[in-house]
């Protein structure tokens, strides 16, 4: 049997809403979210209400019979809400808004291809396209709802934004902030040259090569896993705050010893990993109850290979993700904190780390401790869980003023001779 699901409509669509806006996909006066409950009662963000502001009794209730409950007027957006419902009764969570990237392939007329990602595809699959009307009109809810009685759960709005369907609010929001992300994705990579799509049989690829660890019972917890633990929850944490992570996506770990190390869980929402969510895995073997990151295996080898990395991240950062959807390099050579944090940025073809997890533990070394995984985000190491962090927001920044760079002009990387001072003043070669 399924959890109970004990919050209620007011507080979820609030506590949505607040992370949307937080995260500056959507304006103080764009965007609504609503959810439909099991009475068939439509709950909804009000009209003309500051998103920055917003409060638990500013959601309105639209009875099933159209009487309103609120102190406010519903979003004017409601007549698509309740369209959508209507042709397709499985959705039970909206969430339209007007994200800089979204807003920016609805007034190019396109939608963003989720084969740019396994997840992307598997979260949001295709996406739709509804034509313009009138916001606010009946027209626009037909609109929109044609388009969703087709299939798509993701729908871009002709010259206006997006809307994106869930079975819950939860995975509408999932959809929609991966949806935004693919877009930010695919708009840096294009600045870039040529965009690498995943092929059908690449799609499946992930899933047809998993095979799950097996479990045991851990021993009792000692004070040196604790604060792994501790460091593992705030830094994901931080990751997500900075962008560097999102809800679907995204792992960490941390050797605790040389036959054992932690790790993120798998399906955990990465805003909110708790302690006791974290996964030990021993000797081959992870924690009784729990599933860990399907990245696991990955870095088992990885921490088997190399005894003096302590910790490892895959992420999926915009702009190092996009050098990995295209074939131009990552070049490190841009300042000083660049090269002796990266030094040179492996690229590793795609569906290597599904298949062995041994190939790619070799194409990573202390020496050289970054991967792009090719249309899968990055791999990152570090001697703790600080110091692969750090470098991963180093390298998201290298890339961002690289694509940044060359809107400017020519890049110029620093010359040899730099290069070599550096290499003899930070690692002691001459």
């Amino acid at each position: 049997m399924p959890p109970r699901d004990l919050i209620h409509p007011r507080d979820e669509i609030l506590q949505t809403m607040q992370r949307i806006y937080r995260y500056r996909m959507t304006t103080t006066s764009g965007g609504n979210v609503s959810l439909l409950d099991e009475q068939g009662d439509i709950w909804i963000t009000p009209a003309r209400v500051d998103k920055g502001a917003l409060g638990r009794d500013d959601i309105i209730c639209v009875r099933h019979d159209g009487t309103v409950e609120g102190r406010h007027p519903p979003s004017s957006e409601f007549p698509f809400h309740r369209a959508i419902y209507a042709a397709r009764p499985e959705l039970r969570a909206i969430v339209h808004a007007h994200p800089v990237a979204l807003v920016a392939f609805s007034i190019a007329h396109e939608v963003p291809d989720t084969r740019l990602f396994h997840q992307a595809w598997h979260v949001c699959g295709p996406v739709g396209f509804a034509p313009y009307a009138l916001p606010g009109s009946e027209e626009l809810g037909r609109q929109i709802a044609e388009t969703f009685a087709a299939g798509p759960n993701c729908v871009v709005l002709e010259n206006h934004g997006v809307v994106v369907g869930g079975e819950s609010l939860a995975r509408a929001f999932q959809r929609f902030e991966t949806l935004e992300f693919t877009a930010k994705t695919i708009v840096r990579a294009r600045q870039l040259g040529k965009v690498r799509y995943l092929s059908d049989d690449e799609i499946e690829l992930p899933r047809r090569s998993f095979r799950p660890l097996a479990s045991a019972d851990p021993p009792p917890a000692t004070g040196r896993e604790k604060e792994l633990r501790r460091q593992l929850c705030e830094f994901v944490e931080r990751g997500y705050r900075q962008r560097l992570l999102i809800s679907t996506e995204g792992s960490f770990s941390a050797r605790l010893d040389e036959k054992s190390f932690l790790i993120t869980p798998y399906q955990v929402d990465r805003q909110s990993v708790t302690l006791d969510q974290i996964v030990l895995i021993c000797s081959g073997a992870a924690e009784t109850g729990k599933q860990a990151s399907r990245a696991a295996r990955n870095h088992q080898a990885i921490y088997e290979r190399h005894p003096k990395i302590q910790a490892i991240v895959n992420a999926y950062t915009v702009s190092a993700t996009a050098f990995g959807a295209t074939q131009v390099p990552l070049d490190c050579r841009t300042i000083p904190e660049s090269y002796v944090f990266l030094r040179d940025v492996n690229r590793t073809p795609f569906g290597l780390q599904f298949r062995d997890s041994e190939a790619l533990a070799a194409a990573i070394s202390p020496e050289r401790p970054i991967t792009l995984l090719e249309n899968d985000g990055v791999l990152v190491c570090g001697t703790s869980v600080l110091d692969a962090f750090d470098r991963l927001e180093v390298l998201e920044s290298t890339a961002e003023a690289l694509i940044d760079g060359r809107t400017l002009g020519t890049i110029k990387p620093m010359s040899a001779s730099v290069i070599a001072e550096l290499e003899a003043a930070f690692f002691g070669r001459k």
